[in-house]
């Protein structure tokens, strides 16, 4: 594919995650009124990454071998596995709304990473500066509640289990970007997340927590959230983690919030108030400062 053609596909791939992503925030929580948090990944990932696989032998595209397969294998456990369990789980405490403002921290765990990692990007001097902004826009958020219960809020513990999910994502991002094995972005993603499925179900059934009540409304949840979360905007994600500066790329993290604030309104009238409001804008503004001053 030409240059130009493959930057305007990383633009568009960027657009997509921007948008669906935002949109997943509501479908997680209507899948949590029949499923845990474990069976929701389960299924979600186990039908996602089967139908990509289908696709793929379809096509005839060939299988990673090697350390090409166990690599994505490995990533995938760190960005879907532990990244969108925890989510799921700190849904179960905090608003979807919420839970999307608070995961606005990911670009500085994704920056962070990035100079941690061996041979990785120096973070500019002043970069740091913005990554402190916006940990305090975050701490602004949860402040109120940790000092009047502690550890104890359900809104202190979505918070802290967000950060373990921004974790796992940030690392598994970066390592599955320093890799160079030629499969395609779209390949590697259905090898993730079938790993992911298989390695759920099996917990989900080890630990007896495989329950389940379904309904249209959690039927209709998970397959938005195989279709357009996992195969749609995760093979965006990883094509334009591909083509496109990390930095840049975390810029989703702006778009994500408003979609999924607005979705919480108007489906079960989640709000956010004026302290929330300003928390948000100090923290877009340390993402800003980063993502300025990283690329």
């Amino acid at each position: 594919m030409p240059a130009e053609n493959q930057s305007a596909t990383a633009w568009w791939s960027l657009a997509a995650v921007c948008f669906f992503w935002g949109t997943t925030y509501l479908g997680i929580r209507v899948a949590l009124e029949g499923l845990t948090p474990l069976v929701l990944v389960a299924s979600r990932f186990l039908l996602s990454g089967a139908l990509i696989l289908i696709f793929a032998w379809w096509r005839g595209w060939t299988m990673p071998r090697g350390a090409a397969l166990w690599w994505p294998v490995g990533t995938g456990m760190l960005t879907l596995g532990m990244g969108n369990y925890c989510l799921s789980l700190a849904e179960t405490y905090i608003p979807s709304g919420l839970a999307a403002l608070f995961i606005t921290v990911s670009p500085f765990w994704m920056v962070g990473m990035e100079r941690a990692v061996p041979g990785g990007d120096p973070v500019h001097p002043r970069a740091w500066i913005g990554m402190w902004i916006g940990f305090a826009g975050a701490v602004w958020l949860v402040a109120p509640e940790a000092l009047e219960r502690g550890f104890d809020g359900a809104t202190v513990k979505g918070f802290l289990i967000l950060q373990l999910s921004c974790l796992g994502w940030s690392l598994g991002s970066i390592l599955q970007k320093r890799r160079r094995d030629g499969v395609h972005p779209v390949l590697i993603g259905a090898v993730q997340q079938f790993a992911v499925g298989i390695t759920a179900t099996l917990l989900s059934i080890l630990s007896g927590g495989a329950e389940f009540h379904l309904s249209t409304r959690v039927l209709g949840a998970i397959l938005y959230l195989a279709l357009f979360g996992s195969i749609v905007a995760y093979s965006s994600f990883l094509y334009a983690l591909q083509h496109l500066p990390v930095a840049v790329v975390s810029i989703y993290t702006y778009i994500n919030p408003i979609v999924a604030v607005t979705l919480g309104w108007i489906f079960y009238r989640e709000s956010l108030g004026i302290n929330e409001l300003a928390c948000m804008c100090v923290i877009f503004s340390g993402v800003y400062l980063v993502r300025k001053l990283s690329c």
